[in-house]
């Protein structure tokens, strides 16, 4: 670990804490990504030299990174202490700050952005590679899901070395890009958004669909089976030798009984006994404000993050079937500026209940609801959408930065 830092090495690290403080202190974020860059600055090898031996997963998908990645943590400390990036700065900046921030720690769990996971290979040498899933995303900003899946498989085949890859079973592009590794535990996490995985990434014939199981007639792909998936009744986990771990999660929705069984298929790994550390992930209530309950008003908000189509889609099996729902969309240079994605999601089980619409694309997403057939009102802001609603339980689904806007009102609760 970072004991045998260079005298290099522990002053970016020095320069990094002290950088990070001071974003801290003036009210600019957690430091995470400033603290990280000016580290990297002084020594460019920064998370290299700090993730040397540790004990590292990398986490990466389009969706249910940063939920994964904390219940990890709370999955690997039951035996040691994790250094970690799970609230969100999951680039090579965070990646240095987390593991500067925790220089003791043994285990490391650290959520990858897509694009900088043969990046985060190379660096951090880890011992597992967990792979959640592949949507589009950011159209203006990022690439062609199926391109991303080829960049990963062609970095798995390069740069895996001696990692063990964890991959979602029941998402084609991500079989595709973890087969060519020889050693993966398959996860059958579900996949309830498939447009982006209508056609074979290995020939780019149709794929058949029955239930759970997908095959390409042409060239032979198919579902692999599974060691870990959720159980088909109650809650739990079941394991490779059929055991159930019962599960107790405060988070809700299918989704992050998925997550939870990814958390336990890659702590089983590091070692960690999955009896021992199921009930550890009933503790994690919120993250980075995902989940959140907030009281205002004689109004329960509870908050939801939903950045793209399938993220959208989770959120709606996820809320509850009467209260009131707000909607917020934003398209700043984080989000995408693109919001013709929205025309992917399908809004109509919505239909019959009072939504409000806000954030800064809200006539946008306005004209998408009138589309499906839902009716709703539009306000200004979250303050104007909590005074339209009644008062009881709420549910506030919103994107990246028009999450973060919601969070900074009601000072950026976790």
């Amino acid at each position: 670990m970072s004991a045998n830092l260079t005298p290099r090495a522990k002053f970016a690290t020095t320069l990094l804490k002290t950088a990070a403080a001071l974003s801290r202190a003036t009210g600019r974020g957690d430091g995470s990504v400033i603290g990280g860059r000016v580290g990297l600055i002084v020594e460019p090898r920064l998370l290299e030299l700090l993730a040397e031996g540790r004990h590292v997963v990398l986490i990466s998908g389009t969706n249910g990174k940063t939920t994964t990645t904390r219940f990890t943590t709370a999955a690997i400390e039951a035996i040691g202490k994790v250094a970690t990036n799970s609230f969100g700065a999951n680039m090579p900046t965070g990646h240095t700050t987390a593991l500067a921030k925790a220089p003791k720690a043994e285990y490391a769990a650290l959520e990858c952005d897509e694009h900088y996971l043969g990046q985060l290979l190379d660096a951090a040498n880890p011992k597992v590679v967990a792979l959640l899933n592949l949507s589009r995303d950011q159209l203006d900003r990022a690439m062609e899901v199926t391109a991303l899946a080829a960049k990963w498989r062609q970095t798995l085949q390069t740069s895996a070395g001696q990692s063990t890859i964890v991959a979602n079973a029941d998402d084609p592009l991500i079989v595709w890009a973890a087969s060519v590794c020889p050693r993966v535990v398959w996860v059958a996490a579900g996949q309830s958004w498939t447009a982006d995985s209508a056609i074979c990434p290995n020939c780019g014939s149709h794929l058949d669909r029955f239930g759970e199981f997908w095959r390409c007639t042409n060239c032979g792909l198919n579902r692999p089976s599974p060691q870990w998936s959720v159980a088909q009744t109650g809650e739990a986990v079941v394991g490779p030798d059929g055991r159930r771990y019962e599960l107790n999660l405060q988070l809700p929705g299918r989704v992050n009984r998925a997550n939870a069984a990814t958390a336990l298929a890659i702590a089983s790994l590091f070692g960690v006994d999955p009896g021992q550390a199921a009930p550890r992930l009933s503790e994690v209530a919120s993250v980075a404000g995902r989940y959140a309950k907030v009281e205002r008003e004689g109004r329960q908000l509870r908050l939801l993050l939903a950045k793209n189509p399938a993220g959208w889609l989770e959120s709606f099996d996820m809320i509850e079937p009467n209260p009131p729902v707000v909607l917020s969309l934003n398209a700043r240079e984080v989000d995408g500026f693109d919001t013709s994605w929205i025309y992917d999601v399908d809004f109509t089980s919505l239909a019959g209940r009072k939504v409000v619409v806000t954030g800064d694309r809200r006539t946008d997403l306005a004209v998408r609801l009138e589309v499906d057939g839902v009716d709703f009102i539009v306000v200004d802001d979250i303050k104007a959408a909590i005074a339209a609603v009644p008062p009881g339980p709420v549910e506030v689904v919103a994107n990246y930065t028009a999450f973060q806007d919601i969070r900074a009102e009601f000072n950026r609760v976790n």
